[in-house]
C-alpha cells in the first residue's frame, strides 16, 4: 500500500470512529414528554399555578370565620391598708392577688359590602389566567426545543451528506491512484484528489462536532444529562392546507395572548366591582365562650370569685369618608378596566400582524423547499453524469468537483429549507393556538 492510500485509511477512521456505537432514537414524541415533565421552566409554571390554586381555595376565601383561644393569669402582691364606712382599719401585709382567665372567641364577616365575592371570584379567575400562563410557557418551550430538535435534524442530514461527499472523493482518490500507476493519467489528478479529500474529511470532523454541541443543547431542554447521545427523527411532514385554514380562521378565539387579554380584563372589572364595597357597610358577628377565676386578699370584700359562660354580638360599621382614598381607588380600578381594554385591542392588532406574518413565512419557505428538492434531483443527475465522463476521461477531475460541490450545496441547502419550513410551520400553529393539539 503506498503512501496516499494509507493516508486515506487513517483519515477515514479518524472520520468514522465516532459513529461506531449504538446509540438510542429520541422520537419527537419523547422529547416532547421529557420536555414536559422535565424542563425547568415548565416546573416552575407549573408550581406557580399550584399557588395559584391555593389561592382560589375556600381556606383563603374570606368566607370561613376567624376562631382565637386566649388564656391567661395574673399574680400581685401588695401592702394594703382599707378604710371601712365605720371608721376602722384594716392592714395587710403582703396581700396577694390572683386571676386566671381563658376563652375561645369567634369572629365571622356577615357583610361587607360584597367586596369578599367579587375578591373570591378574582381568584378564580386569576387561577384561569394562571393555567395561560402555563400554556403559554409550554408553548414557548416547546417551539424551542422543536427547533434545537429539528436542528440536530437537519446537522445529522448533513453529516450524512458530507459522508456520502467523503466516499465519493475517497473512491476517486483510489480510481486516479490506478489510474496513475498505469500511466493513464498524471500525478495532479491524484494530487488534486488528495487534497480535496483532506478538505472533505475536515468539513466531516466539523459537521460531527457542531451535531454534538447541537445535541448537549436539546438535552439542557430535556433536562437530562449533556452527554446523552441520541438519533432524532428526520422525516418531516407539514399540515395539509384546508387544515391549516380552519386553525387560521379560528386564531382570533385559539390564540392564547388574546385569551390573556381577556382574562386580565376580568380580573379588573372583578378588582373595580370589589373597590366599590367602599360604598356599602360592613356587619360583624361575634362570640365567645369564657371562664374566669379570682383569688383576692382579706381587704376585698369577696375572698375569690368563677364565672363561666356564653357572650355574642353584632355590629354594624360604615365608613362614611375615609378621607377619599375609597373614592380614589374606585376610580382607578375603572381605569385599570379602560387599559386592559385597550391592551386588548393592541394585541388583536399584533396578533393580526404575527400571524399573516407567520402564514408568509411559511408558505414562503414551503415554496422554497419544494424548489430546492427539484435542484437536488438536477444536481444529482448532474453530478452522475459528470462522473461517467470523468470515467471515461471526458472531463477534468476539477470539472467533476465542480459538480460533487454543487450537489453537496444543494442537498445541505435542501434540508435547511425543510427545516427552515417546518419551523415556520410550527411558529404559525403557535400563532393560531394549535401548538399543542396537533401531531408533530
Amino acid at each position: 500500500m503506498n503512501k496516499s492510500s494509507v493516508f486515506t485509511v487513517i483519515v477515514l477512521i479518524f472520520s468514522l470512529t465516532s459513529t461506531a456505537q449504538v446509540v438510542e432514537k429520541l422520537t419527537r414524541e419523547e422529547a416532547m414528554s421529557e420536555t414536559l415533565e422535565n424542563n425547568f421552566g415548565i416546573k416552575m409554571a407549573k408550581n406557580d399555578l399550584r399557588i395559584a390554586d391555593n389561592n382560589r381555595g375556600i381556606l383563603n376565601s374570606g368566607y370561613l370565620p376567624s376562631v382565637t383561644g386566649l388564656a391567661g393569669a395574673n399574680y400581685s402582691i401588695q401592702d394594703q391598708e382599707v378604710t371601712f364606712r365605720d371608721g376602722t382599719t384594716n392592714i395587710v401585709e403582703g396581700a396577694e392577688t390572683k386571676r386566671y382567665d381563658a376563652s375561645v372567641n369567634i369572629n365571622y364577616t356577615l357583610f361587607d359590602g360584597l367586596g369578599r365575592w367579587y375578591d373570591y371570584k378574582r381568584l378564580k379567575e386569576e387561577y384561569n389566567l394562571s393555567e395561560l400562563e402555563v400554556r403559554q410557557t409550554i408553548e414557548n418551550t416547546l417551539l424551542q426545543m422543536f427547533t434545537v430538535y429539528f436542528e440536530v435534524a437537519r446537522l445529522t442530514e448533513n453529516v450524512e451528506v458530507l459522508k456520502s461527499t467523503y466516499e465519493n472523493t475517497k473512491n476517486r482518490l483510489v480510481r486516479a491512484e490506478y489510474r496513475f500507476e498505469y500511466g493513464q493519467t498524471n500525478r495532479l489528478e491524484v494530487l488534486n484528489a488528495q487534497v480535496d479529500l483532506v478538505t472533505d474529511s475536515i468539513n466531516l470532523i466539523n459537521a460531527r462536532q457542531t451535531l454534538r454541541n447541537t445535541k448537549r443543547d436539546l438535552n439542557v431542554v430535556l433536562n437530562q444529562s449533556i452527554e446523552r447521545n441520541f438519533e432524532v427523527d428526520t422525516t418531516v411532514s407539514f399540515i395539509e392546507g384546508l387544515r391549516m385554514q380552519t386553525y387560521l380562521e379560528e386564531a382570533d378565539t385559539n390564540n392564547v395572548r388574546l385569551q390573556m387579554a381577556r382574562s386580565n380584563i376580568e380580573v379588573s372589572t372583578l378588582n373595580f366591582k370589589a373597590s366599590r364595597s367602599v360604598y356599602l357597610p360592613t356587619v360583624n358577628l361575634s362570640g365567645s365562650y369564657g371562664w374566669n377565676e379570682g383569688q383576692f386578699p382579706v381587704t376585698s370584700f369577696a375572698t375569690g370569685n368563677t364565672s363561666t359562660g356564653l357572650a355574642a354580638g353584632v355590629s354594624l360599621s360604615w365608613n362614611l369618608f375615609d378621607g377619599g382614598s375609597g373614592i380614589t381607588s374606585v376610580k382607578n380600578s375603572k381605569i385599570q378596566i379602560e387599559n386592559q381594554t385597550l391592551l386588548k385591542e393592541q394585541l388583536q392588532v399584533e396578533v393580526a400582524r404575527d400571524i399573516a406574518n407567520a402564514e408568509g413565512n411559511y408558505r414562503n419557505r414551503l415554496e422554497i423547499y419544494r424548489l430546492q428538492e427539484q435542484n437536488v434531483v438536477t444536481a444529482t443527475d448532474n453530478y452522475e453524469r459528470s462522473l461517467e465522463r470523468y470515467k471515461l476521461g471526458q472531463i477534468t477531475s476539477v470539472e467533476l468537483r465542480q459538480a460533487q460541490i454543487n450537489l453537496l450545496n444543494n442537498r445541505t441547502t435542501r434540508n435547511l429549507a425543510k427545516y427552515q419550513a417546518k419551523i415556520a410551520e410550527l411558529e404559525l400553529l403557535q400563532q393560531t393556538g394549535q401548538l399543542l393539539n396537533v401531531a408533530f
